[in-house]
């Protein structure tokens, strides 16, 4: 059974998959942990997947032609980031409340991307379980089936057809579904970049910003639960609480599935096909009753006998 379909208020088991997206080192690691912190403290489960701790380093090893183009379009790259987003859609075939889904997983099903993934999920459902047991009221009043979970990705999302992917999954599973750009100057993310401990080159923040597509919620109606946050207050009070009001809101509104009509589609075509082989039947009968009548006006017996045996 689909975990989402789980009995719960309104007979669904209320859970929501928000993309945070953005440049690298504009402050999205930093804004999900506070996110996490508030969410969980405010009776809520939340899994933070991020895709720079998913993605192993030999994703981003060059290949023979590609040290021209940008790294974050490698082929090795896309391939890894195809693979989250299939781990997690098995993830949500699954029961979460079951460990958060990974009691039972083959931990080396498909190497290392794969192990990254349930070392993720396990080490956030423990976390999560130590904080149940340290709040004795959050423990006893609240019931796995009624709590809501957040499943967050953090990752730039630079390109609008890497964030469609998600919400097609969402869609699929009947989440609520949501987006948080961070933006942040390029001067300002290449200076925190180089305060990390493995920075990444500078052209492949500049190559990024240039390519970067952010929501655009006046054409494209999925993306209308988006918000845009300045880096510089993204984790004040007043903030988190717009973004947990987000998080409500797409909460309250799961996403329809895409139906699988497929016979109906079959039944209308084959009906749209009698109907048409109907009128074209009726025109030729019509022509022939006309041509008939003209021939019987001019006395031409052997074109009627014709157009009789045709």
């Amino acid at each position: 059974m689909n975990w989402t379909a789980a009995a719960a208020p309104g007979g669904r088991e209320r859970a929501c998959l928000c993309l945070l997206c953005g440049l690298p080192a504009a402050g999205k690691s930093t804004l999900a942990r506070a996110l996490a912190g508030e969410l969980r403290q405010s009776g809520w489960d939340c899994l933070v997947l991020s895709y720079d701790e998913l993605i192993p380093e030999e994703a981003f090893e060059l290949r023979p032609g590609e040290a021209d183009i940008p790294i974050n379009t490698h082929s090795s790259w896309k391939l890894h980031r195809q693979k989250v987003l299939r781990y997690l859609d098995d993830f949500l075939q699954r029961s979460p409340r079951d460990a958060l889904g990974v009691s039972g997983l083959q931990t080396n099903r498909e190497g290392e991307t794969w192990r990254r993934f349930v070392h993720c999920v396990q080490q956030q459902r423990q976390l999560q379980r130590l904080q149940n047991h340290s709040d004795p009221l959050r423990s006893t009043a609240s019931q796995p089936s009624t709590t809501p979970l957040l499943i967050l990705l953090d990752d730039n999302f630079f390109y609008q057809s890497m964030r469609y992917e998600v919400y097609q999954l969402a869609r699929k599973h009947s989440l609520g579904f949501c987006q948080l750009y961070l933006y942040c100057e390029v001067s300002s993310c290449l200076s925190r970049n180089q305060q990390r401990q493995c920075p990444l080159p500078d052209k492949v923040i500049v190559e990024m910003a240039q390519r970067m597509e952010p929501p655009d919620l006046n054409r494209n109606p999925w993306e209308q639960n988006s918000l845009v946050l300045s880096s510089t207050d993204c984790t004040t009070q007043e903030c988190i609480k717009n973004i947990i009001g987000l998080f409500g809101t797409a909460l309250d509104n799961p996403l329809k599935p895409i139906q699988d009509n497929t016979e109906e589609r079959e039944a209308a075509r084959l009906c749209c096909a009698s109907s048409v082989v109907h009128q074209v039947d009726q025109a030729c009968r019509r022509l022939v009753s006309q041509a008939m009548q003209v021939a019987r006006g001019q006395s031409q017996p052997q074109i009627i006998k014709f157009l009789r045996v045709t």
